[in-house]
């Protein structure tokens, strides 16, 4: 059209957009996570919550799966998030279905799992009333959450799931809380998305300062006992191929704490095992007796220094952590890098190479003592001798048996140490477990979550007899769901680690840690009959050569869960142990509970 033509002066209308939607909050909460790609979620319903479950129902996008207590909601949430590595999601309702929330919730802050927590709050006119089924949530969750959200209006509900999604998944990753009031759900509001994401003052620092890299660098270069301290962070932030670079690249020895089995592969040369309380005599003293610890995506735990004051007195730090708060909290950092630690570690092996262009690092000595400690003080058990099966060998079967590619979920106990230490994990998110909160009855629900997010898996819960009572009824979801998840019950008829501590520790008064659920003819309950009431597959090794066709059933098994109640001794312990407490530096006591000596004397 020419600029004289007589319609050209006509000015244009603006382009029309559609106008956005109008929903209920309920519909913009599910709606809100169709968007974020969400597609498994786990909850129960009840009155508060109850709007948000009627448009659910006919989601064709998110499958809900309804547990049959909100603590297994978030456990397995918790399972889903960490054998995938995305966000897991919880649903509850108000007041005791909220609760019943929090220690999931407590136990995904500890250990850094991006967790959503969606539930139902009263009508916002009756808060603070003490309204039935009441509670205050958000109080109750701030200590345990990275951020919790009070939503009242309609309007406000994308923006807060959005928001939580992005605060859960990034920086150190952790639960969120979006409490929502029952008018909120119910009232109508126009659904924009994306919203606009507002956190003032949440600025995760994901890119470290160069100076600290190559000071990092340089240290690694001019020491001469390094050790590489490897924490969940690396699992968290996907690092597992960095850090095998870096490893490489300088040739210092590599622990693996408790949450970060996996992260670097057992079966590598420069790998020394699990640190700490029950860790590998060759990783403590490695520890303990270095002169430089590169402590990447580690918290320095006290199940790992012992006595503080006393750990690795001669080594320099340096500290590598997403979370500021981390940094030289326990343990001054003479390096303190603040980073996302798998950016982190392609800088660091980038300026390693450079500051030794030259091969000037030298630890030839560092290994020969190290490789000295490993054929001294090689990991073992002594077999039982009171007629029942070994732990540590049903457990160290079922890992050779299901091999690398498995999911292993555990209790929390002797059965979890044995786990760390007798399964050999060559991949990351193949271990999942309670480490900070330690938290009893996680293995089951974490297990089903894993499942439900790596169908392909074997998924194995490795659990305690004590454990497997507090969230057992997760099996009637696994059965309901085809979720056919194993359970291995290591039956020792006992609170093991409690009887252990108490063995040691308390002149063997075992008080209150007889659990009648494995020895003899009095079984209570029967685990065979509990798991066929549910529907599950369930069978009973008493003697070591059923162990292995047990296991391989239950492997063949994928129509439903399987339960096998594995019969141990109650009087096997979890060696090397350094107690609670007192230094690392422990030689003679390692040697003295090593099992390659008698530890039976002790």
């Amino acid at each position: 059209m020419s600029i004289d033509s007589p319609t050209a002066a006509i000015p244009r209308p603006p382009a029309r957009t559609a106008p956005a939607p109008v929903m209920t909050g309920a519909q913009a909460v599910v709606r809100s996570l169709d968007l974020l790609g969400v597609t498994d979620v786990f909850g129960l319903p009840g009155g508060a919550i109850m709007p948000v479950y009627d448009p659910l129902m006919d989601d064709e996008h998110v499958r809900h799966i309804l547990v049959r207590h909100e603590q297994g909601a978030g456990h397995a949430a918790e399972g889903y998030a960490a054998a995938s590595g995305r966000v897991g999601v919880a649903i509850a309702t108000s007041g005791p279905g909220a609760t019943n929330l929090v220690t999931a919730i407590a136990d995904a802050y500890m250990d850094s799992v991006p967790l959503v927590c969606i539930t139902g709050q009263v009508f916002s006119t009756l808060m603070g009333t003490d309204a039935f089924q009441e509670a205050d949530i958000v109080g109750i969750t701030m200590p345990i959450t990275k951020h919790s959200f009070l939503v009242k209006s309609a309007d406000e509900i994308p923006g807060a799931i959005a928001a939580a999604f992005e605060i859960a998944s990034t920086g150190r990753p952790g639960p969120v809380l979006v409490d929502i009031t029952k008018d909120a759900q119910q009232a109508e509001a126009p659904f924009v998305w994306p919203p606009k994401i507002d956190l003032p003052g949440y600025r995760p620092v994901t890119k470290a300062h160069g100076k600290q890299i190559q000071a990092a660098a340089q240290l690694l270069t001019t020491a001469k006992k390094p050790v590489l301290y490897v924490g969940g962070g690396a699992i968290r932030s996907n690092a597992s191929a960095e850090l095998k670079v870096l490893a490489e690249a300088t040739g210092a020895p590599v622990v693996t704490t408790l949450m970060a089995r996996g992260a670097f592969p057992d079966s590598h040369e420069q790998h020394l095992g699990m640190p700490g309380m029950h860790g590998t005599v060759p990783a403590v003293l490695a520890l303990q007796e270095s002169d430089l610890i590169v402590s990447l995506g580690a918290r320095f735990d006290d199940r790992v220094t012992g006595k503080a004051a006393l750990f690795a007195p001669n080594a320099q730090v340096v500290h590598v952590d997403i979370d500021p708060a981390e940094i030289s909290k326990i343990r001054t950092a003479d390096v303190p890098i603040v980073g996302d630690l798998r950016e982190v570690l392609i800088d660091l092996e980038a300026a390693f190479r450079t500051a030794d262009a030259e091969n000037t690092h030298d630890y030839t000595e560092w290994w020969t003592y190290l490789n000295g400690l490993r054929e001294e003080f090689p990991l073992g058990y002594t077999p039982t001798t009171d007629g029942l099966l070994s732990p540590q060998h049903v457990i160290q079967r079922i890992g050779e048996m299901t091999g690398p590619e498995g999911v292993y979920a555990s209790g929390v106990g002797q059965h979890q140490m044995w786990a760390a230490q007798f399964i050999k994990y060559e991949r990351p998110n193949a271990w999942l477990n309670s480490g900070g909160a330690g938290t009893m009855g996680y293995a089951v629900p974490a297990a089903m979550g894993a499942k439900v997010a790596q169908p392909e898996r074997a998924v194995w819960a490795i659990d305690g007899d004590g454990c497997f009572q507090m969230t057992n009824q997760e099996l009637a979801t696994c059965v309901i769901n085809d979720i056919p998840i194993k359970v291995a019950i290591i039956n020792n008829s006992s609170l093991g680690m409690v009887r252990q501590w108490q063995t040691l520790f308390f002149d063997g008064r075992h008080s209150n840690t007889d659990l009648n659920t494995g020895h003899g003819t009095r079984r209570i309950p029967d685990f065979v009959k509990l798991a066929e009431a549910y529907g599950c597959l369930g069978i009973r090794v008493e003697k070591e050569e059923e162990i292995d066709a047990a296991i391989q059933l239950a492997l063949d098994t994928n129509d439903r869960p399987v339960v096998i109640d594995f019969v141990v001794s109650a009087d096997a312990m979890v060696w090397p142990m350094v107690p609670q407490g007192v230094s690392n530096s422990y030689v003679q006591y390692a040697r003295d509970h090593s099992p390659t000596f008698n530890e039976q004397e002790d």
